[in-house]
């Protein structure tokens, strides 16, 4: 049997007991290292956290193993009981529903068990989850590439008066440029997008775009570390959230639309002094 197993946002300490019963009697453990981010890393201290925790070993997953060497983890499961540990919800990333698919062609049996993600602990800034539109990834830019396909979905959204969940760009063992065309590979740092960089990037898009689908003024919350003892949740406009310290990974944002009465109120506690009123109904 395959697990995939959700862990939750923060720390070790969030996964189920149902989840933490299947580790145990697991023969193998992975996790994923690339999707998300646990509050104290995917490091060899935050492994061996872990470890302590389930009694056993934890191997690192990363997206070349899982993408490109998953049915070495599947074979491992058709024998024996084999874990696959995913940061937040499994299913928070097509990458884990593919894992699914590959499994059950290989006739190895898949048992999920799920844990909160960032889909649903956004609500705790107040807007409503079934007033959220598409959700849209922000990826970094850089000097040759500059992607904004998620323009138009935001445009969309806010036509409709819907809020839009940002997710943003998380670079992890991605390798150099240089190292590609040498023939062997090296890697860049991890790098994690914060909320000041993707508005300054949403703002760009903006102003090359004019179609006003958002502007400096438009409301939006910023969020960091969601699940964590030290989540921080801010309302404002870009302009003010672009002057805000986040502190470190992972961020978040919300483009907010338009609001009932109950999430303008819950708004008010997280929102900056002086910030303009949010669109209402």
């Amino acid at each position: 049997m395959l697990y995939i197993i959700g862990l939750g946002l923060g720390d070790e300490r969030d996964i189920t007991l149902k989840g933490l019963d299947a580790i145990k009697k697991c023969s193998k453990v992975y996790i994923e290292a690339y999707t998300s981010l646990l509050s104290f890393g995917i490091s060899t201290n935050g492994v061996s956290t872990l470890e302590s925790l389930y009694g056993k070993p934890v191997t690192v997953a990363d997206r070349e193993m899982v993408e490109e060497k998953s049915d070495d983890i599947l074979l491992e499961a058709r024998d024996s009981d084999v874990a696959f540990l995913v940061v937040g919800d499994p299913f928070g990333a097509t990458t884990h529903s593919d894992l699914v698919v590959r499994a059950k062609k290989l006739e190895v049996g898949v048992k999920v068990i799920h844990n909160a993600s960032v889909m649903n602990a956004i609500g705790v800034c107040g807007l409503q989850l079934y007033r959220y539109g598409e959700t849209v990834s922000i990826p970094f830019f850089t000097e040759t590439w500059r992607p904004d396909s998620f323009y138009e979905k935001i445009q969309k959204n806010r036509a409709l008066g819907l809020h839009t969940l940002c997710l943003l760009d998380i670079r992890v063992k991605e390798p150099t440029l240089e190292s590609l065309c040498r023939g062997k590979k090296q890697y860049e740092p991890p790098r994690y997008m914060s909320i000041n960089t993707a508005i300054e990037q949403l703002l760009e898009v903006e102003q090359i775009r004019g179609g006003s689908a958002y502007m400096e003024d438009s409301t939006c919350v910023g969020l960091a570390r969601l699940g964590s003892e030290d989540q921080m949740v801010v309302a404002g406009s870009m302009k003010q959230l672009l002057m805000v310290d986040f502190g470190p990974p992972l961020h978040c944002l919300v483009i907010v639309g338009k609001t009932h009465p109950v999430e303008e109120e819950m708004l008010d506690f997280y929102t900056v002094a002086g910030n303009p009123d949010q669109s209402k109904e």
